[in-house]
């Protein structure tokens, strides 16, 4: 949430920053603003709304003309979305920009109302200025950077400007990202790398409480004494197309139509000799063999990838999972010991929740394991073992692409463990690894069903609510399913147990009730079709997602959408998953809704 830029250089300063804020708006904003040099003073431009407010009013107030200056889009915490509210803020001599929390804030204003500081805006953010001109009072600016880091709690990444160095940049972050881009005589901050991947590759990454000041002929760096250190510079691994469009109307379906080739892409670089290997990040056999427990903690789409997880590894490897939402795992005092592993699965890296839950079990004495998209991210570098997913950078805020390789990932986890634990052999595992990579021609053959999707996508656009039902696999899919749905098309949508609709929401069918069922298991198939029978009888619309050779009762669906049999039973979340984000992309376009940027959502949640 939240998108910092930041740039010194030869460029027109005001050009780069809102290029970047463009590439950083997947992060989820209400309101934009830019500051920048001109003629040694800072001027600022900033509105409520979305960036192309900010393009009307840099038109009618004129653009600043310089070549060193911060940006941000914020999503509003502390105070309403507002142009008083919106970043940067200033008090004369120190002008930031600020992602994350202060959790202080409100004892730190009192201190300062208390030394005659004014405050007009209701934010956090704007105390972190008041306070570093308190520490500015030798002018000097590193001094003051590093006695604020001192005094504030929370979480922040901040670029700083102050007004006696027209040619300087600063930036500092704790527990929330902030990244250096390093060109050619000409440098960039920003919270992620698509905001100036056109301009440059080579970034450096900024650990908690380290300070960057950037100049035209070079960037310095320094802890939190103030003193300098060295950085390495990385190259990424992104280009500039991927983070672009590429002809489709939207990033959302774009990512969903790269998804066999990121599936197998992300398969290749685990699979050695025809079986998952996960030695080289220290995920050996005899660790696995070791394992007690294993817990999953994540949010959101993440979690529902540990919950098919769950199922594939306790029906393989027969070892007891726990998939715990991240913001109450840190919270609930879990009972974890040496002797279990903790999956941190997060498409960012940066999530602020499944960040904490990673220090809380490393603080308990369990080993962690990443499974990550970034592999600079903090959750990444933290973790005992990582593993990174190859998805690409992906842009559209509701996961699709994330989605699918993190359960790839997870089933090849489970195989293996299974393997080493003894509880299949090795034929098994290949023949399971074989089966797995079959997954990037399933998932082309739900997309070459596009039309379908949208056929069915065209019967729900005026509903007011729906439900997903399924078992087993099936429900573990669902409620990702519904996430989709309700995420980018704002339509009320539950998803539950199949057999848990008799004990209380079958209260709420009513006639014409779009129920989406999800009917691909086997071993199941019998009772799925039973609940259905139960909705129907209520009224209820029923959608079927399920297998070809799949026989229902005359009456029973109103629509189906088939699966091809390319995959087995345990392993259709694959495939079925990308009808479902179909689904719910058509639904949305079809609403007149934005699927790349729904209301209120942030892409990384990087605050509690």
């Amino acid at each position: 949430m939240c998108g910092i830029v930041g740039y010194i250089g030869k460029r027109d300063c005001a050009d780069v920053l809102m290029d970047g804020l463009e590439k950083l708006e997947y992060r989820g904003y209400d309101s934009a603003g830019i500051a920048v040099f001109e003629n040694n003073l800072i001027k600022t431009v900033k509105t409520r709304g979305k960036l192309a407010c900010m393009k009307e009013k840099l038109e009618t107030e004129g653009k600043p003309q310089g070549f060193c200056g911060i940006g941000h889009t914020r999503w509003a915490t502390h105070g309403e979305p507002s142009d008083i509210n919106s970043h940067p803020h200033s008090n004369g001599r120190v002008t930031i920009v600020h992602n994350g929390i202060i959790e202080n804030y409100a004892e730190l204003k009192t201190f300062l109302k208390e030394k005659g500081y004014a405050f007009i805006s209701q934010t956090d953010s704007e105390v972190v200025a008041c306070l570093l001109d308190y520490y500015y009072s030798e002018r000097n600016p590193l001094r003051a950077i590093t006695e604020v880091v001192k005094e504030l709690r929370g979480s922040f990444a901040l670029g700083i400007l102050f007004k006696d160095f027209p040619d300087r940049v600063y930036a500092v972050r704790k527990a929330s990202p902030l990244i250096v881009g390093v060109g050619d005589s000409e440098y960039f901050i920003a919270s992620d790398i698509p905001a100036f991947l056109k301009y440059t590759k080579n970034y450096v990454l900024l650990e908690d409480d380290e300070i960057v000041c950037m100049e035209e002929n070079g960037a310095s760096f320094f802890d939190v004494h103030g003193l300098e250190i060295k950085k390495t510079v990385q190259t990424a691994e992104w280009d500039v197309e991927q983070a672009q469009k590429q002809g489709f109307p939207h990033f959302m379906l774009k990512e969903i139509h790269e998804q066999p080739k990121v599936v197998e892409k992300t398969l290749k670089s685990i699979v050695k000799n025809g079986v998952p290997d996960f030695s080289e990040i220290g995920f050996t056999d005899e660790f696995m063999r070791g394992i007690n427990r294993i817990f999953v903690v994540a949010c959101g789409t993440a979690m529902h990838a540990g919950i098919i997880a769950r199922y594939a590894i306790e029906n393989l490897a027969r070892v007891p999972v726990t998939v715990e939402t991240a913001s109450e795992f840190r919270y609930m005092n879990p009972i974890v010991d040496k002797n279990d592993l903790v999956i941190l699965v997060s498409q960012s890296g940066e999530t602020a929740d499944t960040k904490a839950g990673l220090e809380l079990a490393k603080e308990m004495g369990a080993k962690t394991l990443a499974v990550v998209n970034v592999k600079y991210s903090a959750i990444a570098r933290a973790a005992d073992m990582c593993i990174n997913t190859l998805a690409g950078p992906e842009i559209a805020v509701a996961s699709t692409k994330a989605y699918t390789v993190q359960i790839a990932v997870l089933y090849l986890i489970a195989f293996r463990l299974a393997f080493a634990r003894g509880k299949i052999n090795e034929d098994e595992l290949k023949k399971l690894t074989a089966d797995i990579e079959k997954a990037p021609d399933a998932i082309a053959a739900i997309l070459k069903k596009e039309d379908e999707c949208k056929f069915i996508a065209s019967k729900l656009v005026n509903v007011e609510k729906l439900f997903f039902i399924g078992r087993g696999f099936d429900y573990a899919l669902s409620l990702e399913g519904s996430l989709k749905l309700k995420e980018i098309t704002y339509i009320h949508s539950e998803a539950y147990a199949a057999g848990e609709l008799k004990h209380g929401t079958i209260s709420l069918i009513e006639d014409g009730n779009p129920v989406i069922t999800l009917a691909t298991q086997e071993d199941v198939l019998p009772k799925t079709i039973s609940n259905m029978e139960e909705v129907k009888a209520r009224g209820a619309t029923i959608i079927a997602i399920t297998r070809k050779e799949t026989q229902f009762a005359e009456n029973t669906v109103d629509m189906r959408f088939d699966i091809d049999n390319l995959l087995p039973d345990a392993l259709t979340p694959l495939a079925t998953v990308c009808a479902l984000q179909l689904i719910a992309y058509y639904t949305s376009v079809l609403r007149g809704i934005d699927p790349d940027k729904p209301r209120n959502l942030a892409k990384s949640v990087t605050t509690e």
